[in-house]
């Protein structure tokens, strides 16, 4: 990719791909705010759309990433998590915490920003994702497979759990 190709890309995760010669490719679309809206934006099903949910676990800033075509349920999140207290974070409690981002729109790589990050098997099944790169007109296309190397994510069988 050129300079002028990632111009829209946060520069933590540009630099972290790149420097990993990562496989992936920029999707630009039009300004979207909600992961459905920025799915269909980008024409990519919910499925394979990874939204990125901010939490607080047992009080600390963590990442669940999931399809967006479902809602997080948080008691099943909980009882994953081994019983942690779980709550849907503010706007105001991660702002801060994503310097090169447009608020909402974070790429789902917690170790970028030093803070845990789940991910819903539900993504795993799907062959190539798609996530926010650090606005909300462009976002970024892998392999999962190649997702889950980079991001080292911890895996989640929130489906399953009753």
């Amino acid at each position: 990719m050129t300079p002028a190709e990632t111009s829209m890309l946060s520069p933590r995760l540009h630099h972290f791909l790149n420097e990993r010669h990562a496989d992936y490719a920029r999707v630009s679309h039009a300004r979207a705010i909600t992961a459905q809206d920025t799915a269909e934006a980008a024409h990519v099903g919910a499925q394979s759309f990874a939204k990125t949910v901010m939490l607080k676990v047992d009080g600390k800033l963590a990442m669940l990433v999931m399809p967006a075509a479902y809602r997080v349920n948080l008691v099943r999140l909980s009882r994953a998590l081994g019983g942690a207290e779980v709550e849907l974070a503010e706007e105001s409690e991660f702002t801060d915490a994503f310097p090169d981002c447009e608020v909402g729109a974070m790429p789902p790589f917690g170790h970028l920003y030093e803070m845990p990050m789940y991910v819903d098997s539900r993504l795993a099944e799907q062959p190539e994702i798609v996530f926010n790169a650090g606005s909300h007109t462009d976002a970024v296309r892998m392999a999962y497979v190649d997702f889950e190397r980079l991001a080292a994510p911890e895996l989640l069988w929130l489906e399953h759990m009753m």
